[in-house]
């Protein structure tokens, strides 16, 4: 397995210095043969996706497939544009000359992926790697297997391995990828695997981006279109049975509102999912015994407002609501990951606020209200990767909006032109002519001279 992986690490490295996908046309050749063999094998991936989450079709479809189809067809509109020699501002103090800043791939890239979303996550920051002429590796995460091996199936035999080409495997593989020196790393995860991650890149002083996650808040004011929230905050929570990095991790409802936006999301939740989750096909499974354990650690029996049932061997949780929550609560202290929805209720939104400056800067922040003067100053007071007003989830959905979190939740961004700018480096370089050189920059210096460059530069 090591040798295979300093195989194709060593054919990129020699790729990128040959300058491989330099070339315009080829970067578009390779995200054209992306898109093919994926449309070519969506019953295979659909069917891998089914065994590891006993996700339907249309989920795997919607929620995955479409953003990289997406992702792809905004790239090839663009890219002639985004990998376009810059001309900047030359300036008087530089004449005679000019100015240009040239985009240039990083060279080889790794991708390390996320299980709960495999496709996506692995394949969707594979798009603008490669679209900025990188070679690239992607490293699936080994809890989703099924998925991880599809995604070799398909991407290996067809294309060049020192171009693109998928790593399969667990820690092992892993830790040996994280200590090659790749030119940039790409990692979507835990916050804990972020650390590790970006110290082994240290090592070799590579670039990281990093996509990780956090507690998201869902803040829902007493004057928000109650029945829209709750339909949307329903569907954010519960999609992909809450394992999802941008989902509202827990909701603080005013006082007066509490019961009936509860009720409200009830309704909503049964109108989703039906009365029995466990036999509806848009609700999935946990993903594996240890997560599925973690999550029913933080079941308080006491505190389930609705739901609570599960099945360990189905690896099942129903979507389960929780009221009563205090901030020093188990479930309150790290991100929750699954379908477990602590409601917290308040009285005074300036004290929500407040409290939420004092907690590590989440991933999404979500907030239902009508006034446009608090829309600004949740905006203006709080720091969050991203987000929406007056619905959850969607703004990853948007290749116009850059993706990615800020402090524990993350660093640098992708999707549309963010994600090219993401695996580019953007090369300075100042042409000078040799026709005519001012003096004013040599030696001897006089009191003239002192006073034209401060004229020039100011």
């Amino acid at each position: 397995m090591m040798q295979t992986i300093n195989l194709v690490f060593n054919k990129q490295k020699e790729a990128c210095n040959s300058g491989i996908l330099m070339p315009l046309k080829k970067r578009k050749q390779m995200l054209r043969l992306l898109r093919k063999v994926l449309k070519n094998n969506l019953a295979l991936l659909e069917e891998a996706i089914y065994k590891d989450f006993g996700k339907s079709a249309f989920e795997s479809y919607a929620t995955e497939l479409a953003l990289i189809f997406k992702e792809i067809s905004l790239t090839l509109e663009n890219l002639d544009d985004w990998a376009a020699v810059r001309k900047v501002p030359h300036g008087l103090a530089h004449f005679p000359g000019r100015s240009r800043i040239y985009p240039e791939p990083y060279g080889n890239v790794l991708i390390i992926g996320a299980w709960n979303y495999p496709y996506q996550l692995s394949l969707g920051p594979a798009v603008p790697a490669l679209a900025a002429g990188n070679c690239v590796i992607v490293k699936p995460s080994e809890l989703a297997p099924h998925t991880s091996a599809a995604m070799a199936q398909v991407i290996n035999p067809n294309f060049p391995p020192e171009i693109f080409h998928v790593v399969e495997g667990g820690i092992d593989p892993t830790q040996h990828l994280l200590s090659l020196p790749f030119n940039k790393i790409f990692f979507t995860g835990s916050t804990r695997v972020g650390k590790l991650v970006m110290k082994a890149a240290a090592e070799n002083l590579t670039p990281v981006t990093l996509e990780l996650g956090g507690k998201s808040p869902c803040i829902v004011l007493p004057d928000a279109h109650l029945k829209m929230a709750a339909k949307r905050i329903a569907w954010g929570k519960f999609l992909n049975a809450g394992q999802t990095c941008i989902a509202p991790d827990y909701v603080l409802v005013h006082r007066k509102i509490k019961e009936d936006f509860l009720q409200k999301l009830i309704h909503e939740i049964e109108k989703n999912i039906g009365p029995d989750p466990l036999k509806s096909e848009a609700y999935v499974r946990i993903i594996n015994e240890r997560n599925f354990n973690r999550l029913i650690s933080l079941l308080d029996p006491s505190k389930i407002y609705y739901g609570g049932k599960n099945i360990a061997s189905e690896r099942y949780i129903a979507p389960t609501i929780l009221t009563e929550v205090a901030w020093e609560d188990p479930i309150m202290q790290d991100e929750i990951f699954g379908p477990l929805l602590p409601v917290i209720e308040y009285d005074d939104i300036e004290e929500v606020l407040r409290k939420l400056q004092t907690l590590p800067q989440p991933l999404a922040l979500y907030l239902f209200t009508s006034s446009k003067k608090l829309q600004k100053e949740v905006i203006q007071k709080l720091k969050f990767g991203g987000g929406c007003i007056n619905d959850t989830i969607m703004h990853i959905a948007n290749p116009h909006l850059p993706f990615g979190g800020i402090g524990a939740s993350g660093m640098g961004s992708y999707h549309g032109e963010d994600g090219f700018r993401t695996f580019t480096h953007f090369k300075s370089i100042m042409i000078k002519g040799t026709w005519f050189e001012p003096p004013v920059k040599y030696p001897p210096y006089s009191k003239f001279k002192h006073w034209l460059i401060q004229q020039l530069v100011g």
